[in-house]
């Protein structure tokens, strides 16, 4: 019988590991660099749809993923990555020896291209270099979960039971409330990453989180809804919330049955309609999570800006060339600054990134200049810089790519009763929903969960399916107002990359005010 594959899996091969890392993997000739990821996951989850349970599943994840860097006549990279079983684990040093070979022989064939690429096409070849990779701190450590319950204690019996209960609730809100699904998963993974440097690096994570997707119908008009409430943490965060400095949320129940109860209320409400001209906004931080996301996260991965992907993600218009470009240039308003941080708390959490890089907080834009990029240690070589610890990948077996960690919006002096009051006219935005966004990101089109109309300093009357639309640099330059309410959310689905890589990170900012154009279901002219 075929062993069980547990997280404690990771301390029985850790030595194995470190060992083809470093010993093994120096014995290939004309090798540069090599690293080994292995990520093993232990993972529970159940769902419930209008009151009746709906699936339950418990299930394990287990893979490793391979980089070289080699070449005789230039130095180009090789990656393979393999999803394993328990099957797999009495043969796994000699699938570890195969991928890793695998890889060297990709590096080495990819060099040999590119030196005769280099070769053929004269001055345009030139820009052919050897990849190469910023120096870094090499550490080993091993970084635990937090959690209070451990994933891995948890019945799944139990779990069935909470969320069906959380569905019944749900589905009791009211009589206009027409379809629920609630979701909750809890899981512990560990993440070994060894490198040739002589890395040895061992993190956990607990993870844990709640989804309601909600239908509400009034008359001809249905409104549907869904958010989830998340952390790296135990099962404790479903049953008591969360109360953190910047991470708020209530119990899951209470959660899931306020989103019902907007739901309803949107269902009768006006859609908003659009605007011809610009109008002042107020946008909460929930509704800022998602424009720190769209507008500040995907144009500052450096992979993006280099056009190391632009056929799946795009560009980004902080970028013409390497010597074109916004670094250090006027892009936002002074009272604007927006920064990437792993060491804040919550899904974008992180001690090390998936190729060993210390990660730390990187500033995109501070008052208002822009300063600059998420990066790796590849393109760090390229563009300058030190690396900053984001690169990631959703899997061991798939290669990373620049991702976010807990990208936001810096909170300013202003009170957000403040900022509202102070509008004549203008339209309070409250929730994100669907983001619409230009190839470079240059401009984009957001809608709300819920739009209010603010007279006089107070919010007046409230309208659905509406947002606002806008030029980047332009909305962000109006900005004449940033409150101190500062919060951090989970985005548990944020895409990107070819095969398309899944990723769970944390967003933010606090109230903010600026002017843009309102884009509603309704076309007409608002006073």
């Amino acid at each position: 019988m075929a062993r069980k594959i547990t997280t404690d899996l990771v301390d029985s091969i850790k030595e194995m590991v470190h060992h083809l890392a470093t010993t093994h993997a120096r014995s290939f000739a004309h090798l540069t660099y090599a690293d080994l990821r292995i990520e093993v996951a232990e993972g529970k989850a159940a769902a419930a749809e209008n009151g009746s349970s709906k699936f339950s599943t418990e299930d394990y994840g287990f893979a490793f993923g391979v980089r070289v860097l080699a070449g005789e006549r230039m130095i180009a990279p090789g990656y393979f990555g393999r999803s394993l079983g328990a099957a797999d684990l009495d043969q796994l040093e000699k699938l570890l020896k195969e991928g890793l070979e695998k890889a060297y022989r990709r590096a080495m064939a990819n060099g040999e291209l590119k030196a005769t690429v280099r070769e053929k096409f004269g001055s345009l070849g030139d820009s052919l270099m050897d990849a190469r990779l910023h120096p870094i701190q090499v550490r080993q450590e091993v970084v635990p979960a937090e959690c209070e319950i451990d994933p891995r204690t948890m019945v799944l019996g139990e779990m069935v039971r909470y969320t069906t209960d959380v569905s019944k609730q749900v589905g009791g809100v009211h009589a206009h409330l027409k379809y629920n699904f609630i979701s909750t998963m809890t899981q512990l993974s560990r993440e070994l990453f060894a490198s040739s440097e002589g890395a040895l690096i061992d993190q956990a994570f607990a993870l844990t989180q709640g989804l309601c997707y909600v239908v509400a119908v009034a008359g001809e008009t249905s409104q549907e809804l869904y958010d989830v409430l998340g952390h790296q943490r135990g099962w404790e965060i479903l049953e008591r919330g969360v109360d953190e400095p910047f991470i708020k949320f209530p119990p899951f129940t209470e959660f899931a049955r306020v989103l019902a109860g907007e739901a309803v209320e949107l269902a009768a409400a006006p859609a908003l309609p659009s605007t011809d001209r610009e109008v002042a906004v107020v946008t909460d931080p929930h509704y800022n999570t998602l424009v720190s996301h769209e507008i500040i996260g995907h144009p500052v991965e450096l992979d993006r800006v280099l056009k190391m992907e632009t056929a799946y993600a795009g560009r980004s218009w902080l970028l013409r060339t390497l010597d074109e470009h916004q670094v250090g240039k006027p892009v936002a308003s002074p009272l604007v600054t927006a920064y990437s941080d792993p060491s804040l708390p919550g899904y974008g959490h992180y001690k090390y990134d998936h190729e060993g890089t210390p990660a730390r907080r990187v500033v995109h834009i501070e008052k208002g200049i822009f300063k600059g990029f998420m990066n790796s240690r590849q393109t760090a070589a390229i563009f300058g810089g030190d690396p900053n610890g984001h690169w990631k990948a959703t899997d061991a077996s798939l290669v990373p790519l620049i991702r976010m960690s807990n990208t936001v919006f810096a909170q300013g002096e202003g009170h957000a009763r403040d900022i509202i009051a102070e509008v004549d006219h203008g339209y309070y935005l409250v929730g994100h929903r669907i983001p619409s966004i230009a190839e470079s990101r240059e401009n984009f089109r957001i809608s709300a969960r819920k739009v209010y109309e603010i007279r006089n300093g107070q919010l007046d009357q409230l309208y659905r399916d509406g947002g606002i639309m806008a030029d980047t640099k332009d909305y962000l330059m109006k900005v004449d107002a940033v409150g101190s309410d500062f919060r951090l959310y989970p985005i548990p689905n944020c895409g990107k990359g070819q095969p398309m890589q899944t990723k769970k990170l944390g967003n933010g900012g606090p109230t903010m005010r600026s002017r843009a154009r309102l884009t509603g279901a309704v076309v007409g002219r608002m006073e």
